[in-house]
């Protein structure tokens, strides 16, 4: 079963469940979630919790323990916040390259799925009618103690984008997608470790919107340097094989660069430069 996760005290998520299910034919079924009802369409079931979705580390367990099922993958609807307001439909996979500041373990991450975050990132792209930025995220908050490959997807970033109607409606019609696509791509793009640049990771953004390249993990240079045993882990941290280890040149500290062309290296990976 592939999971949608929704919460109560979101009002992207809610914005975007509201639009799963007044597009998507999801009914109300059996049974509950924290307490929230169920929809279910086919393979897919939109669950809905209480608090905020970045502490909720092992929810592949709880998921588990309540519905005696283990999810396939996960999709986290969510809004994304930032100082500058900026509008933006962004996608990324969560875990800690240092401290946990956000939810999660300190150096610890989640199960990337690429090939998903990739066909999210084309799918918002195509129907982005709204002159927002379409992007990732650098790999930066909670939950990072998941078994079963999960990312975000989210409207950013204040209020008055997470309940546009048309954002909900272009997050919705993307996670349908995806959820029903990402099984028959995998394998068809190169997997990439991607370092360096911004916390919006614009040279990745625009080398997987326009080539072959599916990004997983990312590494920003404000989180820079990380030692080898945190990229190692990382890298392990992949529900597809890994193909390269991409680095925003400009964009990394000097022996960050060093540390990725040496891995890539000795791990027999492709290293792209940027």
């Amino acid at each position: 079963m592939k999971v949608i996760m929704t919460t109560k005290i979101d009002k992207a998520s809610m914005n975007i469940k509201e639009k799963l299910i007044e597009n998507f034919g999801f009914k109300e079924s059996e049974g509950s979630f924290d307490g929230n009802p169920l929809y279910k369409r086919g393979d897919m079931i939109i669950l809905t919790t209480n608090d905020e979705m970045i502490y909720y580390d092992n929810l592949d367990r709880e998921i588990e323990r309540q519905l005696d099922f283990k999810p396939e993958v996960i999709a986290f609807a969510s809004r994304h916040s930032s100082k500058q307001k900026l509008p933006a439909l962004t996608t990324h996979v969560t875990g800690n390259w240092g401290k946990a500041m956000y939810g999660g373990k300190d150096e610890s991450f989640a199960v990337a799925l690429p090939t998903a975050m990739k066909l999210a990132l084309l799918k918002m792209n195509e129907l982005n009618g709204l002159g927002w930025t379409v992007c990732y995220e650098a790999t930066h908050h909670g939950p990072s103690e998941l078994e079963v490959p999960s990312f975000f997807i989210e409207i950013g970033s204040s209020e008055e984008e997470w309940v546009n109607d048309r954002a909900g409606e272009i997050i919705a019609e993307t996670i349908m997608y995806v959820l029903n696509e990402y099984e028959r791509h995998l394998g068809k793009f190169k997997v990439a470790l991607g370092i360096g640049g911004g916390h919006y990771a614009p040279k990745q953004t625009k080398r997987a919107l326009e080539g072959d390249i599916a990004f997983g993990h990312i590494l920003p240079k404000y989180a820079q340097p990380v030692s080898k045993d945190i990229i190692l882990k990382a890298l392990n941290r992949f529900a597809e094989n890994v193909d390269a280890i991409y680095v925003d040149w400009k964009g990394s500290r000097g022996e960050t660069r060093q540390l990725a062309k040496t891995l890539a290296q000795e791990l027999g990976l492709e290293f792209i430069k940027d």
